[in-house]
């Protein structure tokens, strides 16, 4: 077992499977700027370990996430600057970092809700590949509510889920919704009592896969969801090509022929 931490994201390595906790339950996991910087770092360490074969994001206390911290954040407006600037020519800015971030760590990130689950901090969840969440966490975009828009990279995650039309009526109103609504609309991927459990259960299960087919698997739909035919079935050879043959292919052969606790070798390509 491994463990990193700051004041305000908690990292545990075990088993392949990291566990990242955002901690600052006095205040809902709200989003400050220590907070944003936190989350951008785990981010980025993660992306580059390439012993870690799934994800779990989750929040300490009693929420996920309650959102951006006005609060805090608004004591000096030079914080807003530093949200919104982009620096170089990276495609994503530090508030939009917490979210989209995720969609490019190869390993699988599962988001584990309960509580509030609110504006800033749904983002997030939507920027990760699955979302397991208690029937009564509460959810809302909720920037309208203080004359703002979503602008933590909602624009890409969420049209992957819902169609246009309820996209805007969920951003325009910043309405509250529970679990149980959510997944009937596409928002989450799993309900449960006990989500932390189901999400253990479930990244166990992708570690048991090779982790270069997990990881090609997940840039495969990342590039091609919204591409045209022509990118999507290009996307689908180029990455077929990195993971024919290689190592963990011909152990993924040997495991279903007779050789089941032949171990994987760490990603190499992804």
């Amino acid at each position: 077992m491994s463990t990193r931490d700051s004041e305000r994201v908690l990292i545990t390595i075990e088993d392949g499977i990291a566990i990242v906790t955002l901690n600052r339950p006095d205040k809902y996991n709200g989003l400050d700027m220590p907070m944003f910087e936190a989350i951008t770092r785990a981010a980025k360490t993660l992306k580059k370990d390439r012993s870690v074969r799934a994800i779990i994001l989750n929040g300490a206390g009693d929420a996920f996430c309650s959102g951006l911290d006005v609060k805090t954040v608004s004591k000096n407006p030079v914080n807003f600057l530093k949200l919104l600037v982009k620096p170089g020519r990276r495609i994503s800015n530090l508030a939009q970092n917490v979210g989209y971030l995720w969609r490019d760590v190869p390993a699988p990130v599962i988001a584990v809700t309960h509580g509030y689950c609110f504006g800033g901090g749904f983002q997030i969840a939507l920027g990760a590949d699955f979302r397991f969440s208690t029937s009564d966490c509460e959810f809302s975009i909720m920037e309208s509510k203080w004359g703002l828009i979503p602008d933590m990279s909602l624009t890409v995650t969420l049209r992957e889920l819902v169609p246009i039309d309820l996209a805007k009526e969920l951003t325009m109103t910043a309405r509250r919704f529970d679990g149980t609504e959510a997944k009937a609309m596409g928002l989450v991927s799993r309900v449960s009592d006990d989500p932390m459990a189901e999400a253990m259960n479930f990244a166990r299960e992708l570690v048991e896969r090779s982790p270069d087919a997990v990881a090609a698997s997940k840039l495969l739909f990342n590039r091609s969801w919204n591409a045209t035919d022509r990118t999507a079935l290009d996307w689908e050879t180029k990455l077929q090509k990195k993971v024919l043959g290689r190592a963990n292919q011909r152990i993924a052969v040997a495991r279903n022929s007779g050789s089941p606790d032949k171990p994987y070798q760490d990603r190499r390509d992804f």
